[in-house]
């Protein structure tokens, strides 16, 4: 909980894994699923407050991961564009 309320706050995702929060997320997945075949509302509770905050996590992951690269100075394309005399 407390890993998934810092990266909300901050939108920064350096610190983890893309491959393992995906693991980790099928992971909860595959136990939410086993506490519905069972019907038990315990381990359904538990699974479904983590699959919600991984998979969250996951996806600013990915998104992170696979945005297009910005440019290091956001105001240099106007300075270097003019044609030179």
């Amino acid at each position: 909980m407390p890993q998934a309320v810092k990266i909300l706050r901050t939108r920064q995702t350096d610190g983890i894994s893309l491959i393992m929060y995906a693991m980790f997320t099928v992971g909860v997945a595959v136990w939410l699923a086993y506490g519905i075949m069972l019907a038990s509302p315990s381990i359904i509770a538990a699974n479904f407050v983590t699959f919600c905050l991984a998979s969250t996590i996951l996806m600013l992951k990915a998104k992170a991961v696979f945005a297009p690269p910005q440019s290091i100075a956001q105001g240099a394309t106007a300075a270097t564009s003019a044609p030179i005399a």
